[in-house]
């Protein structure tokens, strides 16, 4: 059964950014994809940083139901205290949980994060076969997944233990597949390390994929600095423009591919509308 959303809006929040003016590319993109759907009524992004401002969201949409889903890689302060506080959905001495709130005559479905859906799996497996496929070996050889050692790299923070489990949660369903040699996951502040992935791959061949929603300072510059590659090459390319990883570099006796983030993934928009889907049956509180 296809569920009917003609009669809802959907918003799709992202952090934003203002010294990043890539930050809120892949909130836009998806939005214009989900646009071309014509699933929803009205479908509008809103961001923490820029504009269109979160504060304002709901000003912004006139349907009797609206689905807010963050675009945000796991759970967490942003997506438990911020976005539900700015759009008014908090009531005095309560923590957010992902609920169904009658405001205004309106039904405000407030979504999980897109990072923590299974289906961000497949936006893993994706980028990965994508890299090896668009950037084959000097051989012109593609090699298969079973050659390839697969990482997924992150930020990672003692502070807050959400922060790698979305990773951790989608490693472990690729190695439930048993498609590639092994499968890890790499954190810039916690372990393993992101300069730990030549000592855990079992095969020469490597694919790195970061999982940010945008790409900026920790994907173009700290993550390939992380990897291996000289700083001082790195940040020349990023200051001039070019791209900071070249596929596939030879580094510590083996090749290493290295994909852009998640959030231009084709495949976004499917997990965005598995969000949806799966509030539109919460109870209203």
């Amino acid at each position: 059964m296809i569920e009917e959303f003609s009669d809802a809006a959907l918003v799709l929040v992202g952090h934003g950014s203002t010294l990043n003016a890539e930050s809120s590319r892949p909130t836009h993109v998806q939005a214009d994809a989900l646009r071309r759907r014509g699933v929803f009524a009205q479908v509008v992004t809103a961001f923490w940083k820029e504009h269109p401002m979160l504060a304002g969201a709901l000003r912004q949409v006139f349907t009797p139901r609206i689905f807010v889903v963050p675009l945000f890689i796991s759970e967490g302060y942003f997506t438990e205290e911020v976005i539900p506080r700015e759009l008014g959905l908090l009531t005095p001495g309560t923590r957010s949980v992902h609920r169904v709130v009658n405001r205004l005559r309106r039904r405000i479905h407030y979504c999980g994060p897109v990072g923590t859906h299974p289906g961000m799996t497949r936006v893993i497996l994706s980028r990965a076969d994508e890299i090896l496929k668009r950037f084959p070996d000097e051989n012109r050889r593609v090699p298969a997944a079973r050659e390839v050692s697969l990482f997924v790299a992150g930020h990672g923070t003692g502070l807050n233990e959400n922060s790698r489990r979305a990773i951790e949660d989608h490693v472990e369903r690729i190695r439930g597949l048993q498609r590639h040699a092994c499968v890890h996951p790499l954190f810039m502040e916690e372990d393993p390390r992101i300069g730990d992935h030549a000592r855990l791959a079992t095969t020469p061949d490597r694919v790195v994929v970061p999982f940010f929603i945008s790409d900026g300072l920790h994907s173009y510059e700290d993550i390939p600095v992380m990897l291996g590659a000289p700083e001082a090459e790195v940040r020349e390319r990023f200051r001039t423009g070019q791209p900071t990883w070249v596929n596939p570099t030879p580094l510590q006796g083996g090749r290493v591919w290295y994909t852009p983030g998640i959030g231009l993934d084709p495949l976004i928009p499917d997990v965005i509308l598995e969000r949806v889907r799966e509030a539109a049956h919460w109870p209203a509180e």
